[in-house]
């Protein structure tokens, strides 16, 4: 992880970045020193710098100090604009062992904030091998370390942690992926925290209190790779709010009876990327001591294809006792969370329910690889993630809970069903997992998040592979909920 802070000193020997606001890029030249301002003059007008987010040209200076400026578009210096700025920057500094980034004196930090994540996101890489990292090790910006300052810099850091961890997860190759692997990864995360609790409840607690659905899925996979629920906790002192977060963990998919071809199982390790979220999440609200209790739910199994699969016809009775019709193998991810989401109503009774799970490919053909649909029948609850989406740089889009659809997935046998053949799949999936929420109906929230789970290749803060999609919509929708 890049090595960022503030100091005034704005000497370097290495590369200089300059941010750049659109409309008046020129403007930014009074950050250089008297001897650069005319040569820097005269390059943006040559390059026809606009100002644009995320645009950078590169001024070589060979044998002078600095050795090259560059100069990074900011837009309108909004959040986006600046985190595409630090993205940016970090991919045109990546040869060189340090950047110094010079800002306005003024800098808000809100900009700060946003400047490092884009920084630490777009640098971060995931090998198993022994390849060189990016030269790129320090960053210094260019500001006085205040308090307002600094706080915005520990925010950023304590979100990138819990997305890197969302992310290094998610990459993971599943042969060795499995539950207990992934169980014990928490509870390594979260140890040393204050106010964090972990408890991995394996197949024999499982089985005694009734997560059959979780059984269900796992028991293909033999009992090396059996199945867990982990429920990590954050509970401050003085908490008056309790939020739920799951999070669908299926550590590889085969589809099971029902297999699915190569194109759609050889990216399957990354099917656990909705417990990953939750579980970020919560430990960056720790990490940043936010006042409301968090409980992350991450049920885990490995949705195999062996002797002791679940198979088409199967019939299922949930923790809490609805009783599920399996169709078809290949929706286990609703059968999982049904499960830790019936255990949250019953046991946890908190003031809110939100599940993130890379559920359908429904939501990727509804709405492409970036944005993740949103269920949720309360405007309230939706408004305010939908803005702290937008605020932290992830993308989502309110979808309808559409009642014409509810009973198609009423059973003959049972009361649901875990697949139809209607279409509109995100939507019935939604609606499946409507069935745990009870009293918490009003008060819950579905992310659909397969696709953004994963990028095919670099793009902004992202890097190919896993994206760690979710950690920082709900750590900003935490931060919004308490400081209302």
């Amino acid at each position: 992880m890049l090595d960022i802070k503030l100091a005034t000193n704005r000497t370097t020997s290495g590369a200089m970045a300059v941010v750049v606001p659109s409309g008046d890029p020129f403007s930014a030249l009074e950050l250089l020193n008297p001897v650069d301002q005319a040569e820097a003059d005269a390059f943006l007008d040559d390059v026809e710098h606009t100002g644009s987010p995320g645009s950078v040209h590169k001024l070589p200076r060979p044998g002078r100090k600095p050795s090259k400026l560059l100069f990074a578009g900011i837009g309108e210096g909004d959040e986006a604009g600046w985190r595409a700025a630090g993205a940016a920057l970090a991919k045109a500094a990546r040869k060189d062992n340090a950047l110094r980034i010079l800002v306005p004196h003024d800098t808000a930090g809100v900009a700060i904030r946003a400047l490092a994540e884009g920084l630490w996101l777009a640098s971060y890489r995931f090998s198993l091998t022994d390849d060189e990292p990016d030269p790129l090790r320090r960053v210094t910006i260019a500001l006085p370390a205040g308090a307002e300052l600094g706080t915005a810099l520990d925010q950023a850091r304590a979100v990138v942690t819990a997305t890197t961890l969302a992310r290094d997860l998610t990459n993971m190759p599943s042969d060795r992926k499995t539950p207990a692997w992934f169980a014990k990864q928490v509870v390594k995360a979260a140890a040393g925290t204050p106010g964090l609790t972990v408890e991995v409840r394996e197949p024999g607690y499982l089985r005694d209190n009734g997560f059959n659905a979780i059984l269900t899925v796992g028991r293909g996979a033999g009992a090396e790779r059996g199945p867990r629920l982990v429920e990590l906790s954050w509970r401050p002192r003085g908490a008056k709010r309790h939020v739920v977060l799951v999070g669908k963990g299926i550590t590889f998919d085969t589809g099971g009876v029902c297999i699915k071809p190569l194109a759609g199982m050889k990216l399957m390790r990354k099917d656990m990327g909705g417990a990953a979220a939750v579980i970020g999440a919560t430990l960056a609200a720790a990490a940043m001591r936010l006042p409301v209790r968090i409980t992350a739910l991450a049920p885990l199994a490995e949705n195999a294809l062996g002797g002791d699969s679940m198979r088409p016809g199967d019939v299922v009775t949930h923790y809490g006792g609805i009783t599920s019709e399996i169709l078809n193998t290949d929706a286990e991810g609703r059968l999982v969370l049904g499960d830790a989401m019936a255990y949250a109503v019953r046991r946890l009774r908190p003031d809110v329910l939100i599940d993130l799970a890379t559920l359908t490919g429904a939501q990727g053909v509804a709405l492409g690889k970036r944005t993740a649909a949103m269920y949720s029948h309360s405007d309230t609850l939706a408004g305010d993630l939908a803005a702290a989406a937008t605020a932290s740089g992830e993308s989502v889009w309110r979808m309808p809970l559409s009642e014409d659809y509810a009973q198609e997935i009423r059973g003959d046998l049972t009361d649901i069903i875990n697949s139809t053949d209607v279409g509109a799949g995100s939507l019935l999936a939604a609606l499946y997992l409507r069935e745990f929420t009870g009293p918490l109906r009003e008060r819950w929230a579905h992310f659909d998040m397969s696709s953004p789970a994963w990028a095919d290749s670099g793009d902004g803060e992202l890097t190919k592979g896993a994206t760690g999609w979710g950690v920082r919509t709900l750590t900003r929708w935490l931060e919004m909920e308490t400081a209302a």
